[in-house]
C-alpha cells in the first residue's frame, strides 16, 4: 500500500482568486475550516488524584504547530478553530503567559489563516478550580479583554466552547473537573459558563469589533415508546438551555422552573434575559452521530442518526434566527469517516441551496485525538483515528476527501452568500452587546 504524501500540493487556480475573509464579507462568504483539538479538562487519575487531560500536548501540537499550520494552509482552508491552552496562559489573576500565543497566532497571521479564537475548551487553570467557582466569569472576562487587546487583528471568537456539554460532563455526569452528579451542580456550572461567555463577549467588544461563533452541540431526542414521550420532550427542551441564556431568549416554562428550582437566582436569570449578544453572533452548530438519541421509557438512550445535521440545524435556526456555521463533526476511520464527511457536506449543501444563511463547514480536528471514544473519562492513551491527518501527520482518507471538497467548492461558494448586513446595523452592535439599554 502506498502511503499518501504528507505535503499537499498548492491548490490549483480555479477561475478567480478567493478574496480574504474579513468582517465585512463574512456573512456573504463561505469558509472551510478545521481545528486543533485543545480540550483540557481535569479528570480523576488512576490513583484518584486530579489529572489534567491536555489534548494539545498529547497530539503533538506543542512541538509541531508550525507543521500543523502548514497543513491547514496547504489544504486551502481560510479558517482555523484555534486556542492556546487556557490553563497554561492565564496563570493567575491579572497574570498571563503569552509566549506560545504570540508565536502561534503570529504564524497564523503570516500564513493568512483567520483564527476563530477558542478561549476556554472544557477546563480551567488550576488556580480557578472548577466551574462551580462563582469568580470564574469575572476573571475569564478580564482574560478575554487582555487577549483581545494583545491581538487586535483577531476578530472571530468562541469565548467558551460547548457550554452545555461542559456543564453536563463536569456537573451532571461526573466525568470532568468538579466531577459532580446533581441538577443543582449542573445549573450552577451552566450559569457560570454562560455568564463567563457573555461577560467575555462584552469585554472583547470593548477592545475589538468581533463576531462570536458560539460552538455548541446540536441534539434531538426521539421517543422509543409512548411512555418515553414525556422524557424525550423534557430533554428536547433542556438541549436549548445554554443558547437560550446566551442569546437572551426565555427558556420554556418548565426549564425556567428547573433553573430556579435548582439554585439559579431570579436576578441571574434576569441578567441573561437582558443581554443582547445576538447582533454579533454566528450560531456554531456541532453535529456528531451521538447528537441524536432514541429515549426509552426508563430514561436510557441509544444513538439514532435519523434527522441528520440538516434536520437538527433547521430546528435550531427556527429558534434563534442567526447566521449558521457548521463548527464540528468527525467520525472514526474504522467507521468510514470519508463517507460520514460526504453525508455531512451533503447536508450543508442542502441547507445552502434552501437559502439558510450557513457560512462555513468544519471537520474537527486536523489530527487524530486521544480517548474521545470514552469521552475523556480516563487517560488511557488510546488513539482515536478521527482526524484529517494521523499523529505522524500523514493524510487520511477523510483528509483526501476534504481536500477534494475544498478544491471543488471554495471558489463556487466563497463569495456567493446573502448580502452583508447594512453598515448602520453593525454600528448598533456595540451598544446592544454592552447592554447600554438595561
Amino acid at each position: 500500500m502506498t502511503t499518501p504524501p504528507t505535503t499537499l500540493p498548492p491548490m490549483p487556480p480555479a477561475g478567480r482568486a478567493l478574496p480574504p475573509l474579513t468582517p465585512e464579507n463574512l456573512l456573504r462568504s463561505f469558509s472551510f475550516c478545521t481545528g486543533i483539538e485543545n480540550s483540557a479538562p481535569v479528570i480523576a487519575g488512576p490513583d484518584g488524584r486530579p489529572c489534567r487531560v491536555d489534548q494539545m500536548a498529547a497530539c503533538g501540537h506543542d512541538r509541531r504547530w508550525r507543521e500543523d499550520f502548514r497543513l491547514v494552509h496547504e489544504l486551502g482552508l481560510r479558517c482555523l478553530r484555534y486556542g492556546t491552552p487556557y490553563h497554561r496562559t492565564h496563570v493567575g489573576p491579572g497574570r498571563y503567559d503569552w509566549d506560545f500565543a504570540d508565536a502561534a497566532f503570529g504564524e497564523l497571521r503570516r500564513l493568512g489563516i483567520v483564527p476563530i479564537a477558542d478561549l476556554c475548551h472544557f477546563g480551567l487553570p488550576d488556580w480557578l478550580g472548577d466551574f462551580q467557582n462563582p469568580e470564574f466569569p469575572r476573571y475569564f472576562a478580564e482574560y478575554a479583554e487582555a487577549f483581545a487587546r494583545r491581538y487586535p487583528w483577531i476578530w472571530l471568537y468562541t469565548p467558551v466552547n460547548e457550554m452545555l456539554v461542559t456543564a453536563e460532563y463536569s456537573a451532571l455526569r461526573g466525568f470532568w473537573n468538579e466531577r459532580l452528579r446533581s441538577d443543582r451542580a449542573f445549573v450552577t456550572a451552566l450559569g457560570n459558563l454562560v455568564e463567563a461567555n457573555v461577560r467575555a463577549s462584552e469585554a472583547i467588544l470593548r477592545a475589538a469589533d468581533p463576531w462570536f461563533v458560539q460552538s455548541e452541540a446540536t441534539r434531538y431526542y426521539h421517543p422509543r415508546d409512548p411512555d418515553a414521550v414525556g422524557h424525550a420532550d423534557y430533554l428536547n427542551e433542556q438541549r436549548f438551555l445554554s443558547l437560550d441564556l446566551n442569546y437572551g431568549r426565555r427558556p420554556s416554562p418548565r426549564m425556567v422552573d428547573y433553573l430556579l428550582g435548582n439554585g439559579m437566582p431570579q436576578s441571574r436569570l434576569d441578567f441573561f434575559l437582558r443581554r443582547q449578544c445576538w447582533p454579533a453572533c454566528i450560531m456554531g452548530t456541532d453535529y456528531y452521530e451521538a447528537g441524536e438519541s432514541v429515549v426509552f421509557a426508563d430514561g436510557s438512550t441509544r444513538g439514532s442518526n435519523v434527522l441528520g445535521y440538516y434536520g437538527l440545524t433547521r430546528q435550531y435556526y427556527e429558534r434563534y434566527r442567526l447566521p449558521i456555521m457548521h463548527t464540528e463533526t468527525n467520525q472514526m476511520q474504522g467507521l468510514n469517516a470519508a463517507f460520514w464527511l460526504e453525508r455531512q457536506w451533503a447536508n450543508v449543501l442542502r441547507l445552502r441551496q434552501e437559502d439558510f444563511p450557513i457560512i462555513g463547514f468544519t471537520w474537527y480536528s486536523l489530527t487524530d485525538q486521544f480517548d474521545w471514544d470514552i469521552d475523556l473519562r480516563e487517560a488511557r492513551g488510546h488513539v482515536v483515528a478521527n482526524g484529517l491527518f494521523d499523529l505522524e501527520r500523514r493524510i487520511r482518507r477523510a483528509g483526501v476527501e476534504y481536500r477534494r471538497i475544498v478544491r471543488a467548492w471554495s471558489t463556487v461558494l466563497g463569495d456567493s452568500g446573502p448580502p452583508a448586513p447594512a453598515p448602520e446595523w453593525r454600528d448598533t452592535r456595540a451598544a446592544a452587546i454592552l447592554g447600554e439599554v438595561q
